[in-house]
């Protein structure tokens, strides 16, 4: 698998919600290679301060050589990113780890909550590209509320995709969880659920899942120190004992390998 560190002009910079950021950098090296679900280490500023780069899930690419991360700001250096310049140049290394495993288009439901939505854009547009008439994948995205949500729905139907969406205070589509929409499709078993978001959805999902015999992937989001493998930071339990690691063994897992009750 190919991986560049690069340094790469950032393009655009949008303000998708409150405290919500989109930024698309041009990166043809990074962006011809990634595959839906794998993800860049980015250095925040120059020089040592902060310290560490930090891991962002890639958001979509485009044949122009560019590539998207989304990503809400929750502290010192996503607020240090936020407030990068068109023109800037960042440091990015990827594309790091190993994304989700494409089945048919038409047996594919996407499941994003929050921030987690942002490979799934990435992942729905690789779908269209090998889907045939009328076999789209299912979507379904969950958020807090409108404002947060229905920027990214749009991208979503930009793709010919109808999207279910679910709000936590019911701004927006059904008033609750995805898992309750994903309860009421009524997927078959030849399904397989593609899933990012908060721990607790996940685990819902699996849950949901495996009741109903279909096969379900997660993207698993953590703290990551260097993204290849090398500190040990990322550990996640699993199923059978022991630990994997979120950026060499994922951030993609079947989600019957990782021990969820922890």
């Amino acid at each position: 698998m190919s991986q560049f560190q690069k340094k790469v002009e950032l393009v655009r910079s949008e303000v998708i919600a409150r405290d919500v950021v989109r930024l698309t950098l041009n990166a043809p090296e990074i962006a011809a290679a990634a595959l839906p679900g794998q993800f860049v280490m980015i250095q925040i500023a120059p020089g040592k301060d902060p310290l560490l780069r930090r891991p962002f899930s890639i958001h979509q690419t485009s044949s122009e050589g560019t590539l998207q991360i989304l990503f809400k700001v929750v502290g010192r250096g996503t607020e240090l990113l936020a407030h990068a310049k068109v023109g800037e140049q960042l440091s990015l290394i990827g594309p790091l780890g190993k994304g989700f495993v494409l089945g048919e288009p038409g047996n594919a439901c996407l499941v994003g909550g929050g921030m987690g939505i942002a490979p799934m854009l990435f992942l729905a547009s690789r779908f269209q590209q090998l889907a045939k008439q009328g076999s789209a994948p299912k979507v379904i995205l969950g958020a807090r509320n409108r404002d947060e949500l229905a920027p990214l729905i749009g991208d979503f139907k930009n793709l010919g995709l109808e999207v279910l969406a679910a709000t936590d205070d019911g701004s927006l589509g059904h008033h609750g969880l995805v898992t309750d929409v994903l309860k009421k499709i009524n997927l078959s078993p030849d399904f397989t659920v593609y899933s990012c978001g908060p721990r607790p959805m996940m685990a819902a999902i699996h849950h949901l899942c495996l009741k109903e015999n279909i096969r379900c992937q997660v993207s698993v989001e953590t703290v990551m120190a260097c993204g290849m493998g090398a500190c040990l930071g990322c550990a996640v339990p699993l199923k059978a004992g022991g630990y994997a690691h979120a950026c060499s063994d994922g951030p993609v897992f079947e989600a019957g390998e990782l021990l969820w009750s922890l």
